[in-house]
Protein backbone atom coordinates (compact mmCIF):
# COMPACT_ATOMS: atom_id res chain seq x y z
CA UNK A 1 0.00 0.00 0.00
CA UNK A 2 1.84 3.61 -1.19
CA UNK A 3 0.87 6.43 0.55
CA UNK A 4 -0.67 9.31 -1.64
CA UNK A 5 0.95 12.22 -2.54
CA UNK A 6 -0.83 15.33 -3.65
CA UNK A 7 -0.19 16.48 -7.53
CA UNK A 8 2.40 18.70 -8.51
CA UNK A 9 1.14 21.07 -11.32
CA UNK A 10 3.98 23.97 -12.37
CA UNK A 11 2.01 27.30 -13.51
CA UNK A 12 2.26 26.74 -16.83
CA UNK A 13 0.38 23.03 -16.53
CA UNK A 14 -2.58 25.23 -14.23
CA UNK A 15 -6.41 23.57 -15.77
CA UNK A 16 -7.99 26.34 -17.30
CA UNK A 17 -11.12 28.00 -15.66
CA UNK A 18 -13.46 25.55 -18.34
CA UNK A 19 -11.24 22.20 -17.23
CA UNK A 20 -11.57 23.42 -13.88
CA UNK A 21 -15.73 23.32 -14.25
CA UNK A 22 -15.67 19.95 -15.80
CA UNK A 23 -13.20 18.22 -13.33
CA UNK A 24 -15.56 20.19 -10.19
CA UNK A 25 -18.61 18.62 -12.62
CA UNK A 26 -17.07 15.23 -12.38
CA UNK A 27 -16.12 14.78 -9.03
CA UNK A 28 -19.57 15.93 -8.06
CA UNK A 29 -20.91 12.72 -10.20
CA UNK A 30 -18.49 10.54 -8.77
CA UNK A 31 -19.26 11.66 -5.01
CA UNK A 32 -22.88 11.07 -6.19
CA UNK A 33 -22.58 7.35 -7.48
CA UNK A 34 -20.25 6.73 -4.38
CA UNK A 35 -23.28 7.29 -2.68
CA UNK A 36 -25.24 5.23 -4.52
CA UNK A 37 -22.70 2.31 -4.29
CA UNK A 38 -22.42 2.40 -0.51
CA UNK A 39 -25.86 1.84 -0.35
CA UNK A 40 -26.49 -1.18 -2.54
CA UNK A 41 -23.04 -2.56 -0.92
CA UNK A 42 -24.95 -2.10 1.87
CA UNK A 43 -27.41 -3.85 1.52
CA UNK A 44 -25.85 -6.82 -0.17
CA UNK A 45 -24.95 -9.89 1.91
CA UNK A 46 -21.19 -10.60 2.96
CA UNK A 47 -19.29 -13.36 1.89
CA UNK A 48 -19.99 -16.11 4.70
CA UNK A 49 -15.92 -17.47 6.44
CA UNK A 50 -15.82 -20.97 6.63
CA UNK A 51 -14.83 -23.18 9.63
CA UNK A 52 -11.04 -24.26 10.03
CA UNK A 53 -11.15 -27.92 9.68
CA UNK A 54 -8.56 -30.66 11.31
CA UNK A 55 -7.00 -32.84 8.67
CA UNK A 56 -3.81 -32.69 9.92
CA UNK A 57 -3.15 -33.01 14.06
CA UNK A 58 -0.62 -30.50 14.80
CA UNK A 59 2.24 -31.13 17.36
CA UNK A 60 5.58 -30.29 18.46
CA UNK A 61 8.62 -28.87 16.67
CA UNK A 62 11.18 -26.31 15.67
CA UNK A 63 11.84 -25.07 12.42
CA UNK A 64 14.00 -22.19 11.12
CA UNK A 65 12.98 -19.07 8.76
CA UNK A 66 15.02 -16.35 7.09
CA UNK A 67 13.17 -13.39 6.33
CA UNK A 68 14.27 -11.72 2.82
CA UNK A 69 14.11 -8.27 1.29
CA UNK A 70 12.49 -7.58 -2.06
CA UNK A 71 16.11 -7.41 -3.14
CA UNK A 72 16.81 -10.61 -1.67
CA UNK A 73 19.19 -9.54 1.27
CA UNK A 74 18.62 -11.85 4.41
CA UNK A 75 17.78 -8.43 7.08
CA UNK A 76 16.41 -11.47 9.76
CA UNK A 77 16.72 -14.79 11.20
CA UNK A 78 13.94 -16.48 12.24
CA UNK A 79 12.20 -19.15 14.55
CA UNK A 80 8.97 -21.22 14.34
CA UNK A 81 8.60 -22.94 17.36
CA UNK A 82 5.36 -25.33 18.74
CA UNK A 83 4.38 -27.18 21.85
CA UNK A 84 1.49 -28.98 22.93
CA UNK A 85 0.17 -28.86 26.39
CA UNK A 86 -2.59 -30.82 27.29
CA UNK A 87 -5.60 -29.83 24.94
CA UNK A 88 -3.80 -26.48 24.10
CA UNK A 89 -1.46 -25.84 21.40
CA UNK A 90 1.21 -22.86 21.80
CA UNK A 91 3.08 -21.85 18.45
CA UNK A 92 5.44 -18.63 18.17
CA UNK A 93 7.21 -17.25 15.37
CA UNK A 94 10.11 -14.53 16.03
CA UNK A 95 12.47 -12.42 13.95
CA UNK A 96 15.23 -11.64 14.92
CA UNK A 97 16.29 -8.42 12.65
CA UNK A 98 20.26 -7.49 12.37
CA UNK A 99 19.34 -3.62 12.67
CA UNK A 100 17.93 -4.73 16.29
CA UNK A 101 14.50 -4.94 15.76
CA UNK A 102 11.84 -7.98 16.50
CA UNK A 103 8.73 -9.37 15.32
CA UNK A 104 7.10 -11.85 17.86
CA UNK A 105 3.73 -13.63 17.43
CA UNK A 106 2.39 -15.86 20.30
CA UNK A 107 -0.55 -17.61 19.59
CA UNK A 108 -2.73 -20.62 21.67
CA UNK A 109 -5.37 -22.60 19.84
CA UNK A 110 -7.16 -25.85 19.90
CA UNK A 111 -7.72 -28.68 17.88
CA UNK A 112 -11.08 -30.55 18.58
CA UNK A 113 -12.42 -31.15 14.76
CA UNK A 114 -11.74 -27.49 14.17
CA UNK A 115 -8.84 -25.16 14.87
CA UNK A 116 -10.11 -22.56 17.34
CA UNK A 117 -7.93 -19.12 18.01
CA UNK A 118 -8.10 -18.55 21.87
CA UNK A 119 -5.12 -15.89 22.06
CA UNK A 120 -2.90 -14.29 19.91
CA UNK A 121 -0.02 -11.60 21.05
CA UNK A 122 1.86 -10.08 18.19
CA UNK A 123 4.73 -7.67 19.35
CA UNK A 124 6.96 -5.64 16.71
CA UNK A 125 9.52 -3.35 18.06
CA UNK A 126 12.39 -1.62 16.37
CA UNK A 127 13.41 0.32 13.91
CA UNK A 128 12.06 -1.93 11.02
CA UNK A 129 8.83 -1.16 12.24
CA UNK A 130 7.94 2.67 11.86
CA UNK A 131 4.66 2.21 14.02
CA UNK A 132 5.67 -0.52 16.75
CA UNK A 133 2.85 -2.75 18.00
CA UNK A 134 2.04 -4.91 21.00
CA UNK A 135 -1.63 -5.97 19.98
CA UNK A 136 -3.17 -8.88 22.19
CA UNK A 137 -6.49 -11.46 21.30
CA UNK A 138 -8.49 -12.91 23.99
CA UNK A 139 -10.87 -14.79 22.13
CA UNK A 140 -12.82 -15.76 25.34
CA UNK A 141 -13.67 -12.08 26.60
CA UNK A 142 -13.36 -10.60 23.03
CA UNK A 143 -10.50 -8.28 24.37
CA UNK A 144 -8.53 -6.91 21.91
CA UNK A 145 -5.58 -4.85 24.07
CA UNK A 146 -3.41 -2.60 21.78
CA UNK A 147 0.03 -1.21 24.19
CA UNK A 148 1.28 2.12 23.08
CA UNK A 149 3.82 4.86 23.46
CA UNK A 150 2.97 8.01 23.12
CA UNK A 151 5.56 11.01 21.60
CA UNK A 152 6.20 11.62 25.21
CA UNK A 153 7.67 8.16 26.17
CA UNK A 154 4.22 7.51 28.42
CA UNK A 155 2.35 3.80 27.62
CA UNK A 156 -1.22 4.13 26.46
CA UNK A 157 -3.29 0.77 26.84
CA UNK A 158 -6.37 0.62 25.39
CA UNK A 159 -9.07 -2.22 25.11
CA UNK A 160 -11.98 -2.68 22.77
CA UNK A 161 -14.44 -5.35 23.51
CA UNK A 162 -15.56 -7.05 20.31
CA UNK A 163 -18.10 -9.93 18.84
CA UNK A 164 -14.74 -12.32 17.60
CA UNK A 165 -15.91 -14.90 14.78
CA UNK A 166 -15.60 -18.70 15.55
CA UNK A 167 -13.07 -19.00 12.34
CA UNK A 168 -11.02 -16.43 14.11
CA UNK A 169 -7.42 -17.06 11.95
CA UNK A 170 -4.77 -14.47 13.75
CA UNK A 171 -1.92 -16.81 13.71
CA UNK A 172 -2.82 -19.53 12.26
CA UNK A 173 -2.85 -18.81 8.59
CA UNK A 174 0.39 -21.44 7.74
CA UNK A 175 -2.34 -24.22 9.74
CA UNK A 176 -5.22 -23.05 8.00
CA UNK A 177 -3.69 -23.36 4.23
CA UNK A 178 -1.99 -26.96 4.71
CA UNK A 179 -4.84 -28.46 6.28
CA UNK A 180 -6.84 -27.33 3.13
CA UNK A 181 -7.59 -30.48 0.75
CA UNK A 182 -5.28 -30.91 -2.36
CA UNK A 183 -7.91 -30.41 -4.43
CA UNK A 184 -10.02 -27.65 -3.03
CA UNK A 185 -10.28 -24.59 -4.89
CA UNK A 186 -10.31 -22.35 -1.53
CA UNK A 187 -11.73 -20.95 1.30
CA UNK A 188 -12.67 -18.07 3.85
CA UNK A 189 -11.31 -16.89 7.40
CA UNK A 190 -11.35 -13.44 9.12
CA UNK A 191 -8.49 -12.09 11.26
CA UNK A 192 -8.71 -8.78 13.58
CA UNK A 193 -6.34 -5.94 11.93
CA UNK A 194 -5.16 -2.40 13.19
CA UNK A 195 -7.14 -0.03 10.55
CA UNK A 196 -6.38 2.35 12.81
CA UNK A 197 -8.77 0.99 15.30
CA UNK A 198 -9.13 -2.68 15.03
CA UNK A 199 -11.56 -4.50 12.86
CA UNK A 200 -12.55 -7.87 11.70
CA UNK A 201 -11.80 -8.46 7.85
CA UNK A 202 -11.71 -12.01 5.79
CA UNK A 203 -9.05 -13.34 4.38
CA UNK A 204 -10.13 -15.29 0.76
CA UNK A 205 -7.36 -17.76 0.02
CA UNK A 206 -7.19 -19.51 -3.32
CA UNK A 207 -5.32 -22.10 -4.65
CA UNK A 208 -3.50 -21.25 -7.90
CA UNK A 209 -2.26 -24.45 -8.79
CA UNK A 210 1.15 -26.32 -8.26
CA UNK A 211 4.64 -25.04 -9.14
CA UNK A 212 7.80 -26.56 -9.53
CA UNK A 213 10.52 -26.02 -7.12
CA UNK A 214 13.56 -27.93 -5.93
CA UNK A 215 14.58 -29.03 -2.34
CA UNK A 216 18.66 -30.12 -2.40
CA UNK A 217 18.35 -29.60 -6.02
CA UNK A 218 15.74 -32.85 -5.91
CA UNK A 219 13.07 -31.65 -8.16
CA UNK A 220 9.39 -31.08 -6.31
CA UNK A 221 6.03 -29.50 -6.59
CA UNK A 222 4.33 -27.03 -4.34
CA UNK A 223 1.02 -25.69 -3.98
CA UNK A 224 0.46 -21.43 -4.77
CA UNK A 225 -2.31 -20.15 -2.75
CA UNK A 226 -3.44 -16.30 -2.98
CA UNK A 227 -4.64 -14.51 -0.18
CA UNK A 228 -7.07 -11.68 0.01
CA UNK A 229 -7.68 -9.66 2.43
CA UNK A 230 -11.80 -8.10 1.71
CA UNK A 231 -11.76 -4.87 4.05
CA UNK A 232 -15.44 -5.00 3.80
CA UNK A 233 -17.85 -2.18 4.31
CA UNK A 234 -16.78 1.57 3.19
CA UNK A 235 -13.05 1.08 3.56
CA UNK A 236 -13.13 -1.41 1.14
CA UNK A 237 -15.05 0.42 -1.56
CA UNK A 238 -13.06 3.40 -0.91
CA UNK A 239 -9.65 1.28 -0.42
CA UNK A 240 -9.20 0.32 -4.00
CA UNK A 241 -9.62 3.78 -5.38
CA UNK A 242 -7.34 5.66 -3.61
CA UNK A 243 -4.33 3.29 -3.94
CA UNK A 244 -4.72 1.95 -0.17
CA UNK A 245 -5.81 -1.64 -0.98
CA UNK A 246 -3.38 -3.84 0.66
CA UNK A 247 -1.25 -6.31 -1.67
CA UNK A 248 -2.48 -10.10 -1.81
CA UNK A 249 -0.55 -12.36 -0.01
CA UNK A 250 1.69 -15.34 -1.61
CA UNK A 251 2.06 -18.67 0.55
CA UNK A 252 3.38 -21.97 -0.87
CA UNK A 253 2.91 -25.28 0.67
CA UNK A 254 4.47 -28.31 -0.11
CA UNK A 255 2.05 -31.12 0.31
CA UNK A 256 2.11 -35.04 0.49
CA UNK A 257 1.27 -36.99 3.93
CA UNK A 258 2.37 -34.13 6.01
CA UNK A 259 1.88 -30.66 4.31
CA UNK A 260 4.41 -28.16 5.08
CA UNK A 261 4.79 -24.19 4.74
CA UNK A 262 7.85 -23.36 2.63
CA UNK A 263 7.50 -19.88 1.62
CA UNK A 264 5.72 -16.62 2.20
CA UNK A 265 5.71 -13.19 0.39
CA UNK A 266 3.90 -10.15 1.58
CA UNK A 267 4.18 -7.27 3.40
CA UNK A 268 4.94 -7.30 7.60
CA UNK A 269 2.67 -4.42 8.22
CA UNK A 270 0.32 -1.83 7.00
CA UNK A 271 2.05 -0.17 3.75
CA UNK A 272 5.55 -2.04 4.92
CA UNK A 273 7.17 -3.66 1.65
CA UNK A 274 7.04 -7.04 0.55
CA UNK A 275 9.14 -9.59 1.96
CA UNK A 276 10.20 -12.99 1.93
CA UNK A 277 9.59 -15.94 4.73
CA UNK A 278 11.19 -19.21 3.75
CA UNK A 279 12.67 -22.17 5.17
CA UNK A 280 16.12 -22.02 6.10
CA UNK A 281 18.72 -24.79 7.29
CA UNK A 282 21.52 -24.61 9.77
CA UNK A 283 25.16 -24.33 8.44
CA UNK A 284 28.17 -25.62 9.87
CA UNK A 285 32.11 -24.78 9.44
CA UNK A 286 33.88 -26.09 6.85
CA UNK A 287 36.20 -28.55 8.16
CA UNK A 288 39.43 -27.56 9.80
CA UNK A 289 38.21 -23.62 10.72
CA UNK A 290 37.88 -22.14 13.31
CA UNK A 291 36.10 -23.23 16.04
CA UNK A 292 34.98 -26.33 14.53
Amino acid sequence: MNRLSAPCLCPAEQPSLFVARKLRSFAQCLTAWSLIILLLFGWMPRAQADEMPVRYVQGSFHGFLELRSEGGSVVASGDSLQFVRGGRITAETIFHFKDGSVDDETTVYTQRRTFHLISDHHVQKGPSFPHPMDVLIDTASGNVTVRSTDKDGKEEVKTDHMTLPEDLANGLIPVVVQNMQAAQQGTTVEMVVMAPKPRVVKLVITNLGEENCSIVDVATKATHYEIKIVLGGAIGLIAPLVGKAPPNIQVWVIRGKAPTFAREVGPLYAEGPMMTIQLASPVWPAPGKAGN
